[in-house]
């Protein structure tokens, strides 16, 4: 059964990567507006940060929706999904209003304030659909299971002792 719960958590999340990475992807300039409206990192890594969120988000998204690297991308994914929890959590806190920038957009945003709660929940269930995936040995239908699979070793079942290899014990003592 968690195999099966591993595999919708991995494709929910996944899926919910791949959406947010790809709409931001034609459009870095508001990928790095939506980073530098959280006040929170030094001006000089904002635009590499804006640049590579969104690339980072569909790679995290692909390895989950494959299952490649399954284990590893829930691990990236919780980590990230803990920042956008404390960067949401501290823009509220210092009465920033700004769109996340989660779907694309981002920046100041008035009366952006009523969906912190909405978007700090969500950002939580899928912190631990995350912890899920990256918790489990193994999902369905993961690529990874056929890429690294071992090799099986194919032997013929014991066929027992040769009818030759009996000792025949007639009328011995018992």
């Amino acid at each position: 059964m968690k195999a099966w719960s591993g595999l919708v958590a991995r494709l929910v999340v996944g899926a919910v990567w791949i959406w947010a990475g790809a709409i931001k992807l034609p459009d870095p300039a508001a990928s790095v507006q939506a980073v530098r409206a959280y006040q929170l990192l030094p001006s000089s890594i904002v635009a590499t940060v804006g640049q590579l969120l969104p690339v980072v988000e569909v790679v995290i998204g692909v390895c989950l929706v494959l299952g490649v690297l399954t284990r590893g991308a829930g691990v990236l994914s919780s980590l990230l999904l803990v920042a956008f929890v404390v960067g949401v959590a501290s823009v509220w806190a210092r009465g920033i209003e700004i769109d996340c920038g989660c779907f694309g957009g981002g920046g100041a945003r008035a009366g952006a304030a009523a969906a912190y709660p909405w978007e700090i929940a969500r950002d939580v269930a899928l912190l631990a659909l995350s912890a899920y995936v990256a918790w489990l040995p193994r999902t369905r239908l993961a690529l990874e299971d056929r890429l690294f699979a071992r090799p099986t070793v194919l032997t013929r079942p014991d066929p027992g002792p040769h009818p030759h290899d009996l000792t025949h014990d007639r009328g011995a003592p018992r």
